[in-house]
This record gives structure tokens, sequence and C-alpha cells, in this order.
């Protein structure tokens, strides 16, 4: 794969709605059949919220929410499957963390259901004390 073609945006008004619904349902078993609608109020909502591009085809998004000094949540990570395996997802997590809005953050939480493994090497540490749902 070629890195150069690769971008990563932190512009909200990147992000192509229909492109991250197709994304979704090809990549995110938690995320298939959202709506256009609920998707768009989501994004603007959150900050930052960062896309991954080859060329024109969107193949990675996360987004975060946060207070912007204790608390911060990551939402909704993921890599197109035909991109995985190549850092992507390390460096979308990097940059979300990176992003003006998250580095003050005391406590970042994120949700997983499979991939406890991957988000363990970045430095995330599974919380069984603070998992309550409503």
């Amino acid at each position: 794969m070629k890195y150069s073609q690769i971008q990563f945006s932190q512009s909200r008004g990147d992000i192509d709605i229909g492109q991250l619904q197709e994304l979704f349902d090809i990549a995110a078993f938690w995320a298939k059949g959202r709506n256009i609608k609920d998707l768009t109020i989501a994004i603007a909502n959150s900050e930052p919220v960062i896309s991954v591009w080859d060329k024109e085809l969107l193949i990675g998004f996360a987004r975060a929410t946060s207070d912007g000094i204790y608390r911060a949540t990551i939402w909704d990570v993921v890599i197109h499957p035909d991109y995985q395996g190549n850092g992507l997802g390390s460096k979308l997590i990097e940059t979300v963390l990176n992003h003006p809005r998250m580095q003050k953050v005391e406590r970042v939480y994120l949700m997983t259901t499979h991939q406890q493994e991957f988000y363990e090497k970045i430095g995330f540490q599974v919380n069984k004390t603070t998992t309550m749902v409503l």
C-alpha cells in the first residue's frame, strides 16, 4: 500500500456521510444501519472528528466527545477491512489523542467488543470498575 496517498483530516466538513454510512456497514457490526440524519447529528456534536482517506475513498473514521479537561470518550473507530493491519488504526487513535481538545484530558474512555488487544498495545487498560450503561 502506498502511504503517500493516505490522508488524515480533522475537518468535520470533509466527511462524506454516505461514504461513512457505507464504511460502517462494511466494517462495523455495531454501527450497521445508522442513518444519515443521526450520523450528521453525532458528527456535529463531536470534537475531534478524524477521517482517513485513500484519495477520494473514506477508509477510516473516529470521533470523540469531551469536556476538554477531565473526561473524554472515543467513539466509532473504524478502518476499512482492506486497509487493516497497516498501522492506520494506531495512527488514527494517535491523531485523536493529539488533537488540542484531547491533550489535557485526565482520562479517556472507549468501548470495544473484540479489539481489547489492539487498544492495550496503544496504552489503554481494561477498566472493570466504571462500566455501567443505561
